[in-house]
């Protein structure tokens, strides 16, 4: 690996799809940037083409993607790029944003790193951020749908492992519920500090910013994982992600395309009995307005949120579809071609140019260093 100018931080910011960690890394990667400090950006998935990178490039900031499994299981090319960006802009700051059904990480990331490459990062205390509306129902505290039995093994040991929970979106909880989400968290994984924070509007992102800037993981014992059962959780997630080549004869609204098509997907997959993790889509402008157009959704009840918007209207652009569901992904997939082709009207044409559907493999990590208990 090529060696830093000096010793790099490296930060991971886990949890569960839909917890909002994108948004996360977007504001501490512009938080770090105007005080002068270089930043890197990894983001990670089981497939390629993520709306996460583009975002991110969009912004400006040098991002590496790697794709085709966690980092636990791509440990090589997680080392192959920070040697990118180490080459591109010498981050002295390392934002890393894991897959999000993705937990163990202490063992297989964090702990690797500090024993093969302790020279060259200091590793921040992990991170993991959860949807606060998500929390609730797994926890008990909140009525409403929910994954299987499977899917929560993962979730609650993403939970388990994490230094600090960081529990997000709190701008859409009143004083009553954040109280009793704290205690619940609290009393349930008493070895995490939990932070509460709202990556959109800044509420409480200095604390959480300066703790993982400021304090370094402390190694403890290696949390039992049962591999099977992570495994068949993960195995009840469809992944699909798409390419969407958009064009019309005449200027349109990109940014309410959006909306329709993640309300109408939103409907199929309820209908169908699936369960959202989390649903993102961008539209990149081809016309003079080159800025993207941005939704998100993350569970079956809520409304879509237009995150970024297209300034105008647009004759055409390059749409990005990522889908995660507790469903059978080529159930998934048909039903995203007939969301797609409900669109196909009145010149308007939507183009699959590349889709990829599939429930992930079985986690098979590089490493996985055991710590014992201090």
């Amino acid at each position: 690996m090529t060696t830093p100018a000096s010793v790099a931080r490296y930060v991971m910011i886990g949890g569960f799809l839909g917890a909002g960690k994108t948004t996360a890394v977007d504001r501490l990667a512009r938080e770090l940037t105007e005080r002068g400090v270089r930043v890197g950006l990894i983001t990670n998935d089981q497939s390629s083409g993520l709306v996460d990178t583009a975002l991110l490039r969009s912004r400006g900031f040098a991002v590496e993607e790697i794709a085709g499994g966690c980092f636990c299981c791509r440990f090589p090319s997680l080392k192959d790029a920070a040697d990118r960006l180490i080459d591109e802009v010498r981050p002295e700051v390392f934002l890393a944003e894991p897959v999000g059904s993705c937990t163990d990480l202490l063992a297989t990331v964090t702990y690797p790193l500090r024993r093969i490459y302790g020279d060259r990062f200091r590793i921040a205390a992990l991170s993991v951020m959860v949807d606060p509306k998500r929390a609730a129902r797994i926890l008990g505290i909140a009525e409403g749908r929910s994954f299987s039995e499977k899917v929560i093994y993962v979730y609650e040991k993403q939970l388990e492992e994490a230094d600090v929970i960081v529990v997000n979106k709190i701008d859409l909880l009143d004083d009553g519920e954040r109280a009793a989400l704290v205690a619940a968290l609290e009393k349930r994984f008493p070895d995490a500090d939990v932070l509460l924070v709202s990556a959109r509007n800044g509420e409480g992102l200095d604390a959480w910013f300066e703790r993982v800037l400021d304090t370094e993981t402390i190694p403890r014992a290696t949390m039992d994982v049962d591999y099977d059962a992570y495994a068949e959780g993960e195995a009840q997630l469809g992944w699909l992600n798409a390419t969407i080549g958009v064009t019309s004869p005449e200027a349109f609204d990109g940014n309410a395309l959006l909306a329709r098509l993640a309300e109408g997907l939103r409907n199929r997959i309820t209908d169908a009995g699936g369960e959202i993790a989390h649903l993102k889509m961008t539209l990149d402008g081809s016309g003079p307005i080159g800025q993207l157009s941005v939704v998100s959704l993350v569970n079956n009840e809520s409304e879509p949120d237009l995150r970024e918007s297209l300034l105008g209207e647009i004759p055409g652009g390059s749409l990005i579809l990522n889908l995660r569901a507790e469903m059978n992904p080529e159930t998934l997939w048909t039903l995203v071609v007939d969301a797609l082709r409900l669109e196909n009207q009145d010149g308007l044409v939507l183009a699959v140019e590349h889709e990829e559907w599939f429930r992930p493999a079985r986690p098979v990590p590089t490493h996985r260093v055991s710590v014992e208990t201090p």
